[in-house]
């Protein structure tokens, strides 16, 4: 199934630009990427989402954990989670070639319930994230997502119905049991998945854990315990990874000042934000941002 992902997402680039880059598509959520390069480190935030290499290799890092996924190879993405990633493996002969599919809750919710015999996961909480191999009917139903793009009219209509397929065989997949953990109303996944929503729309506000514990029902200290697995960072850190990221594009994409852009994301301290800001980066606020608008965009994906 691999070479027919291949030359399905190798036809729809190059009816539409050629040459590398990312490629947006009129799916909503779906785009992917196509180079010849190994890329740096990139940070970006990962949305529920199943994540295929259908050619090279990709690592990304976690907070603590590092993952590494190849050809035949997908990452799946259970909850909203800031991270690095990068290209380790392509070439001019080879392109890395991946592709991100932005999962449906919705959706998945709907075929939870239709199916005769959902699968029922303990209620730890692990990694939101995970490596699984890809193939058989799934990739099946990716590969007629992609060949779907030729026909635009076509859709609305389809787009759905392989959406449900997508979601039935993830659910029902050997990795059934934690991808249904994010959609059970109770599941301590979800309510942090909740409270993470929370956080993540009020990011440049005081942090508050009694106020997301109570969302997720559970007291501060599970709270902190099961949103560190979950994410592989503390909710301080998770909400210091979202104010410094969003900095970041105010002072590259819309040309805010270094200082105005650290009061616009939540910190009361300049220095305190370049401090935080170049251990992150690796860089001071303003250098990275100069240095980022001289220098061609890397893909995102």
């Amino acid at each position: 199934m691999q070479p027919d992902l291949i030359a399905a997402l190798n036809a729809y680039a190059d009816a539409n630009g050629g040459g590398e880059g990312v490629f947006e598509t009129p799916i909503p959520g779906f785009g992917f990427m196509r180079t010849a390069h190994e890329t740096l480190p990139k940070h970006i935030v990962y949305r529920p989402s199943l994540c295929i290499v259908a050619q090279g290799e990709k690592q990304v890092i976690f907070g603590e954990a590092l993952m590494t996924y190849r050809e035949g190879q997908a990452l799946i993405v259970n909850v909203e989670i800031p991270a690095v990633g990068r290209v380790t493996k392509a070439s001019r002969e080879k392109p890395m070639i991946g592709l991100v599919l932005e999962l449906d809750g919705g959706i998945m919710r709907t075929v939870m319930e239709d199916l005769d015999h959902p699968p029922v996961p303990n209620d730890d909480v692990g990694l939101g994230a995970f490596v699984a191999d890809f193939g058989g009917a799934l990739a099946d139903c990716v590969v007629r997502l992609v060949r779907l793009l030729a026909t635009p009219t076509a859709i609305p209509v389809l787009y759905p119905t392989i959406m449900r397929e997508i979601s039935f065989w993830l659910l029902t997949g050997p990795h059934g049991d934690d991808v249904s953990k994010v959609v059970r109303p109770s599941s301590r996944t979800r309510r942090i998945s909740e409270a993470i929503q929370i956080l993540r729309n009020n990011f440049t506000h005081q942090l508050r854990i009694d106020d997301l514990a109570a969302a997720a029902h559970m007291s501060p200290s599970s709270f902190h315990q099961h949103f560190k697995t979950l994410t592989s960072m503390t909710p301080l850190q998770y909400q210091k990874q979202l104010r410094l990221l969003r900095a970041r594009q105010l002072m590259t994409d819309d040309n805010v000042h270094v200082s105005d852009a650290a009061y616009q994301v939540g910190y009361e301290s300049a220095s305190q934000f370049s401090r935080e800001y170049s251990r992150m980066f690796g860089v001071p606020p303003k250098r990275d941002a100069m240095e980022l608008k001289a220098m061609p965009q890397e893909p995102a994906l």
